[in-house]
């Protein structure tokens, strides 16, 4: 949540700064700003809204300047207004400060503050953060008059470290100050922030995929590093003191990860890329000689995976739903004991769990705050914690134990989609390898390896629907609330399908297992509230037609999701969307799909912003 830019070189800094935010506009969208420094000026630009009113604050009052820093908001402390949007100065108006992160001891901080003197013009705990650097950078006693930039820039770091030892909480921020124009200070902790590398020129980001275009090596700040930046060179330090080690990235970036093509929407784009990214997610790990799956990643070897008792699946939003997934690939096709846990709860109890259990985080962006907690609390206890990641430089992939690389590509759509299938996907081929150790024949592994072949193929098959798709969200766009129900490996289908909806369109949606139907929910059967049943031709198929059946007898509509042929699913439906045939383990990924477009088409229908939905951001990086 929240994106930050950085620039300091020999080019206009303004031009690059607005450039990069628009790369990072997913990850919130609330309100944006910058701040350039030029010929001992500080100018500070802010608006709320979208980055284009940034852009046209910028044509009526421009800045100029070679460095400077800038910020996308999704508000967490403080409502969307120009004076909460970031930067923020200092009391003395020459430091400027942006933040990611959440402070959590700011009340008292800002108490403390005001006590001597300070004046507040938001309500963030960013501008208490500004204010504490600026007051210790006073304290320090530098000013240009009486000391040389060398001095200037070791007082501005050491009143950042000084700050920041102060602060309880999660930040990535970069600092300027008005009388040091040669430095950028940047610093991370729970927050991710990189730095890139360029000849006579450098960058801060909390993306890559804003700074990519412009530099090709970078470097990934780790927790409680400093990076002081300059256009010739940079320095990593530590906020308890003393110089930090560092390793630089190799950036891998295509210009089409963050371009929309032909496509109206990135999530529409996304969507469309799934036959490459689930085939992606298998290259290279599937082995017709063993008839197995191939996970060097993990960095266990066989008996060590034979070893394991127990396997914990943890995520946050979509990617709990494909851990819950994940849950009954491994019980179905490994036969260990699987079970799943919110991230965000993880760390928060205490879950008895035997001494062989193998721990898996998922998260998109390898940066999840509550995905990252609860892999560090997993480590604590002394589990082996892998990660399964779309971000191979992520701090959960850095972090964590090993792990598998879901290579699906940048996801700019803030309603997650390919990420989901792709996760889906390693699952699976994570449930095939434990499988082979433990039961399953070759032949079986053989036949397992056939159907996730085909599996790019029947996306593709699916995605040819998306026109019949539009024409039932047209019939059911303005509905107040709907129903996804499923069964066993669809369940979690069900959720994620609620979810989509939810994001893009603001439908109320709630996801249910078919059989709590008559548990209660029934009780919300109207003619005016639609049902989406996921109801393949699989081991429950008798039983979702009777559920099916309870709602048509209440007269409520029913769209159904069914398999190819299933004529008694169409007989009993109001409207239906026909998969091409899979076995169940795999059926969670195809019956995704057709759920992806009906939010999406729904969404388009009733003029919703796809891609920016209201409150929502991309990489959730506070808790």
């Amino acid at each position: 949540m929240c994106g930050i830019v950085g620039y300091i070189g020999k080019r206009e800094a303004a031009p690059l700064l607005l450039e990069g935010l628009r790369l990072l506009e997913y990850r919130g969208y609330d309100s944006a700003g910058m701040a350039v420094l030029d010929a001992g000026e500080i100018g500070i630009r802010k608006r709320i809204g979208r980055i284009a009113n940034l852009g046209e604050l910028l044509t009526e009052r421009p800045v100029k300047g070679t460095a400077g820093i800038s910020h996308t908001r999704w508000a967490t402390h403080g409502g969307v207004t120009d004076a909460n949007a970031h930067p923020h100065a200092d009391r003395s108006g020459t430091l400027a400060l942006v933040h990611n992160g959440v402070i959590e001891n700011h009340s008292t901080l800002r108490d403390g503050l005001s006590a001597e003197g300070h004046v507040f013009l938001s309500q963030t705990d960013t501008e208490v953060l500004a204010h504490l650097v600026g007051k210790h950078f006073e304290a320090g006693g530098w000013t240009r008059a009486t000391g040389n930039e060398a001095e200037g820039v070791e007082s501005l770091v050491e009143a950042v470290r000084a700050a920041l030892r102060q602060v309880v909480g999660t930040y990535g921020i970069a600092v300027v100050h008005r009388d040091l124009p040669g430095v950028l200070v940047g610093a991370r902790r729970g927050s991710p922030l990189v730095l890139g590398i360029g000849r006579g020129e450098h960058f801060l980001a909390s993306d890559v995929s804003a700074i990519a275009r412009h530099t090709k090596e970078v470097v990934y700040l780790k927790d409680f590093d400093i990076a002081t930046v300059s256009a010739a060179g940079f320095e990593l330090s530590s906020v308890a003191g003393g110089q930090s080690g560092y390793e630089i990235t190799a950036v891998e970036f295509q210009e089409k990860d963050v371009d929309k093509g032909d496509y109206p929407h990135f999530m529409l784009k996304e969507i469309y890329e799934q036959p490459e990214t689930i085939r992606d997610a298998m290259r290279g790990r599937l082995s017709r000689e063993e008839a197995t799956a191939k996970l060097g990643g993990l960095n266990m070897n066989n008996a060590e995976l034979r070893a394991v008792e127990r396997v914990v699946l943890t995520g946050c939003g979509t990617a709990f739903h494909a851990a819950m997934v994940g849950e009954h690939l491994i019980e179905h096709l490994a036969h260990i004991p699987a079970e799943v846990e919110f991230a965000s709860e993880f760390r928060y109890r205490n879950m008895p769990m035997p001494k062989d259990v193998l721990v898996f985080a998922l998260s998109q962006s390898g940066e999840t705050a509550d995905t990252l907690a609860a892999v560090r609390e997993s480590q604590r206890k002394g589990y082996r914690t892998l990660g399964i990641c779309n971000n191979v430089a992520s701090t959960i992939a850095r972090e964590s134990d090993g792990g598998v690389y879901m290579h699906a590509g940048t996801e700019i759509g803030v309603a997650a989609t390919k990420s989901f299938t792709s996760q889906c996907t390693v699952l699976t081929l994570l449930a095939l390898l434990q499988g082979r150790i433990r039961h399953l024949s070759s032949s079986e592994g053989l036949r397992m390896l056939d159907e996730l072949e085909a599996l790019p193929d029947k996306v593709r098959a699916i995605l040819k629907l998306s026109d019949q798709i539009r024409e039932i969200a047209m019939k059911y766009a303005h509905a107040q609330s709907m129903m996804f129900l499923g069964r066993q490996f669809n369940y979690p289908v069900a959720l994620e399908g609620a979810l989509k909806m939810k994001e893009i369109s603001y439908i109320h949606a709630s996801g249910h297992p078919s059989a709590e139907l008559k548990h209660g929910i029934i009780a919300l059967i109207t003619p005016e509230l639609p049902s989406v049943f996921i109801a393949p031709e699989d081991s429950v198929f008798e039983k979702n037609l009777s559920n099916i059946e309870e709602v048509r007898a209440r007269r409520g509509p029913v769209i159904g999701i069914g398999t190819e042929g299933s004529r008694r699913l169409e007989a009993c439906c109001d409207d239906v969307i026909l998969i091409p045939k899979c076995p169940d383990y795999l059926s969670p990924i195809l019956n995704a799909v057709p759920l992806q477009l009906l939010a999406y088409h729904t969404a388009v229908i009733l003029g919703c912003d796809v891609d920016k939905p209201r409150n929502l951001a991309k990489s959730v990086t506070v808790e």
